[in-house]
């Protein structure tokens, strides 16, 4: 087909210089339209920290602020005389500011961000400026103005914004190719950084939520790009059945951890009984645990399973002089201080270029009146010629005043009332005139001492709206929790060990062990191979299987006790080895890999129990002894590839078990972290013992209770309110210093551990509300007690030593002291050993009258 083209439609060559093609058209509107949503939509600012819809509510509030509550609806119509996108993205971001509760003041139903319930609609809410806002937002000497979008108004370029508020709200957005992420932090830790960064000092400053929970910020690094933070709920431990979550993740609901955990237990991975949502004020989600199950555990599944952790990933993008950068928080604080210290500078001229024109203006009036030069313009006859009687009649003061006289001041004394020239105060005219001087003296000062006085304003406004604003989120370090170590036996293992098929579908088989759909299982045949491997429904490992278990990785104490027989020696060999770290699905070989080799004995030992096993062996052989033992304990634990030590050279017959042994590794060693309050064998944190068998681990509470727990990994212990934790010994008294609120005296009382029950608190002091425990040790030495008040104080000496009489742990204990307790020391006999123990508290000052625990010491 072709197209015929007159000389009329013929382009000329300007024409054709002028064409763009499709793919130019594309790359040039596509730029435009990211530049438009990165500017103009969802990447904040760096001068006030607020997007464009943000900024232009504000606006909007401003100019309606007349200190009453307005209809949201109003503010959302009056706003879109700005923003051109729709009365629902100003409705959302409205309702978003104010839920957090910083620059809006609001009243009525707001929603909750706890449990994701919405704001009520728009006419049935009201809102109007807080206080903080119209203090560090809002100056129009300040604001640097521009045109809105159809031209009939003017709004603010930026409002001059005289806090980090990008930092406390934090704001997500995407555009396009870009996001950003900025997490909120905590209103007076930012005051402070900005003081410290202002005195030149180094600063920290990490995020808070108004959810609550914990936090972890070790991965935070300044809040840059790439870095990453963890968040948990705040879940308690109510009672061995029953679990309490107080607060919830940032990013999260109550209804989505709900559905989360729900989930989990659905799927298999945590198993409770019923969970129900009893939030009101305070968040509170309560699940109740199916018997038999370990609140731990299931603290930790929690925790791996379901939202009661959150990982975030925060990404400081924001736009600086019209294009986006990735920062730091402390960068972002760095620049917000600077520019609030800039913007006193500026407010500071402007208030001093004011101050010199009253009085300026104020020293003319008075010699305008007090030298009557009023009078001069009795005979004029125009209006230039009484400027210029005016003009002459001040020129011998010139020389007083601190700058030209103007045309302007002349208007202005001609329009100076009669009235006001009758009822002339000169004593009241210099009093003016010397506020005004000591008033610019102030404020020159403070413009020579910029830091000072931005020192002071930080000062003065955290002072002022610090109520209220406490950091929320406590800041932890987490433990990594592997999901496979809590993971619950939702599946049953099974195996047929003739055909070596194995999995938890092959209900008709033998029953193995109960496991997770996560472990891996460890597979070992005849023919001295083994392979470890993902359970699955049904997996083929090779017929003959003579052991199968679920396989944990690392574990050291699982020994086990192989004798398998060379088939070109014909020699039996003996070893004992662990199985720590493998590649899933891959092969080994346990004997020196001749064909025909085949396993004569094996035995798993869970705490690497030595065996002593007999050989019988063959009749036919020239051995004299047909019928020996053999005992394992003899032969060290090696790798798994090790060929092993000569069992016989003698063709054996059979071998049958005759006897365990005692554990060849000895003790685990337990450590506790008092961090995280979780017990570990890889020497992180206090060393609390070796333990073995039925071994117990005792824990002194500060409210008096002691409680005997057993020592799994997945213990966990509330390490803040843990006076002292220790390897339990039955024959080791314990010696506590404790308040008696019901006769309010102090008591000393040293007594012996009387009950076995693990996991249950026993109380040892007084039961009367108020009663609190001061001090326990497990060793001997001297409590030194410092009593009385201010003016009289009395001390003593308690000798904790092997007389002390010991009594039961119900015992009253012995009277210290008559008066007030103010302060005690303990002083650890160091010429007896002492016990393997984590001790909380050392010193102590309190106030009994106020029954205050809060300065409790705890290392």
């Amino acid at each position: 087909m072709s197209t015929n083209i007159t000389n009329d439609d013929a382009l000329n060559e300007e024409q054709i210089h002028e064409l763009v093609p499709v793919s130019g058209l594309y790359e040039r509107w596509f730029i435009d339209y990211a530049s438009y949503v990165i500017l103009e939509r969802a990447i904040p600012n760096i001068t006030d920290g607020l997007k464009p819809v943000q900024r232009r509510i504000l606006h909007s509030m401003k100019e309606m602020d007349d200190g009453r509550y307005n209809k949201v609806a109003n503010i959302i119509g009056s706003t879109m005389q700005y923003h051109p996108h729709g009365d629902a993205a100003i409705g959302d971001a409205l309702v978003n500011m104010g839920q957090k509760d910083l620059l809006i003041d609001t009243q009525g139903n707001w929603g909750d961000i706890r449990t994701g319930d919405s704001a009520a609609a728009a006419r049935y809410i009201e809102a109007r400026l807080s206080k903080f806002a119209l203090e560090v937002l809002f100056n129009s000497k300040t604001t640097v103005w521009g045109i809105s979008y159809d031209g009939r108004k003017r709004e603010p370029n930026n409002l001059p914004a005289k806090f980090p508020l990008l930092l406390a709200q934090g704001t997500e957005g995407i555009a396009v190719g870009l996001s950003t992420k900025i997490l909120p932090h905590n209103f007076i830790e930012l005051c402070e950084a900005s003081i410290l960064y202002l005195q030149k000092k180094p600063f920290e400053i990490y995020p808070d939520f108004l959810t609550g929970g914990f936090i972890d910020v070790s991965n935070y690094n300044e809040g840059s790009k790439g870095s990453k933070i963890r968040i948990r709920a705040h879940i308690e431990e109510f009672d061995k059945r029953t679990l309490l979550i107080k607060n919830i993740p940032f990013g999260t609901t109550t209804t989505s951890v709900i559905e989360s955990i729900v989930k989990a237990n659905d799927n298999g991975k945590i198993k409770i009984k019923k969970v129900t949502d009893n939030t009101a004020k305070d968040v509170e989600i309560q699940i109740l645990l199916t018997p038999g199950v370990s609140p731990n555990v299931t603290i930790d599944a929690l925790y791996a399973f379901t939202d009661c952790e959150v990982s975030v990933s925060p990404n400081a993008c924001l736009i600086i002089e019209d294009k986006p950068h990735f920062v730091s928080v402390h960068k972002i604080l760095k620049e917000c201080t600077d520019q609030t210290k800039e913007l006193l500078r500026l407010e500071l001229e402007i208030k001093l270029f004011e101050l010199e024109n009253d009085w300026h203006y104020s020293s003319l009036e008075k010699i305008f009146i007090e030298n009557r030069i009023y009078r001069d313009i009795e005979e004029c006859e125009t209006w230039e010629a009484v400027l210029q009687a005016i003009d002459l009649g001040l020129t011998p003061f010139k020389p007083l005043l601190r700058r030209e006289i103007t045309q302007e001041d002349i208007l202005r004394l001609t329009e100076i009332k009669i009235k006001r020239i009758s009822k002339f105060d000169a004593f009241k005219a210099d009093e003016l005139i010397k506020g005004l001087e000591a008033e610019m003296e102030v404020v020159k000062n403070n413009l020579n001492n910029l830091i000072e006085y931005s020192i002071k304003w930080y000062q003065d406004l955290k002072k002022k709206y610090h109520k209220g604003r406490e950091r929320k989120t406590e800041i932890r370090s987490f433990d990594t929790i592997q999901a496979t170590s809590v993971a619950i036996a939702n599946e049953k293992l099974y195996v047929n060990r003739i055909d070596g098929f194995a999995g938890y579908g092959l209900k008709k088989d033998e029953f193995i062990s109960e496991c997770s759909d996560m472990d891996d299982i460890i597979v070992f045949r005849r023919d001295g191979k083994f392979t470890v491997s993902k359970v699955s429904e049904k997996s083929f490992f090779g017929k003959d299987i003579i052991h199968i278990s679920v396989f944990k990785k690392n574990e050291e104490r699982m020994v086990y006790n192989l004798i398998y027989v060379d088939a070109k020696e014909g020699v039996s060999y003996a070893k004992r080895f662990n199985v720590t770290g493998i590649t899933r699905d891959k092969e080994y070989d346990l004997t020196k890999g001749e064909k025909g080799s085949k396993v004569l004995y094996f035995s798993a030992n869970p705490n690497s129990e030595s065996e002593i096993v007999t050989f019988y062996l063959s009749p036919l052989c020239k051995a004299r002894v047909k019928v020996l033992d053999f005992d394992f304990a003899e032969i060290g634990i090696k790798g798994r590839a090790a060929n092993g030590n000569i069992a016989s050279r003698y063709p054996i017959k059979r071998i049958l078990f005759k006897s365990k042994g005692a554990s060849t590794l000895g003790g685990r060693e337990i450590w506790i972290d008092e961090v995280t309050g979780r017990l570990n064998t890889e020497s992180r944190g206090k060393y609390l013992g070796s333990f073995d068998g039925e071994d117990k681990i005792i824990c002194i509470y500060d409210t008096g209770n002691y409680e005997l727990t057993n020592y799994e990994i997945t213990n966990r212990y509330d390490i803040e309110h843990i006076l002292l934790i220790a390897k339990f010994n039955i024959e080791k008294p314990i010696t506590a210093l404790y308040y008696h609120a019901g006769n309010k005296k102090n008591y000393v009382k040293k007594f012996n551990i009387e009950t076995l029950t693990q996991d249950k608190k026993f109380l040892f002091i007084a039961e009367d509300k108020g009663s609190k425990l001061l001090f326990a040790t497990l060793d001997t030495g001297t409590l030194e007690i410092l009593s009385g008040n201010s003016k009289n104080q009395i001390k003593a000496e308690v000798e904790l030593n092997q007389n002390f009489e010991t009594k039961g742990w119900k015992a009253l204990g012995n009277k210290v002291c008559e008066n007030d307790l103010i302060n005690w020391e303990f002083k650890k006999d160091e010429t007896i050993i002492p016990a393997q123990t984590i001790e909380v508290g050392t010193t102590i000052e309190f106030d009994l009258k106020n029954n205050s625990t809060d300065q409790l010491e705890m290392f």
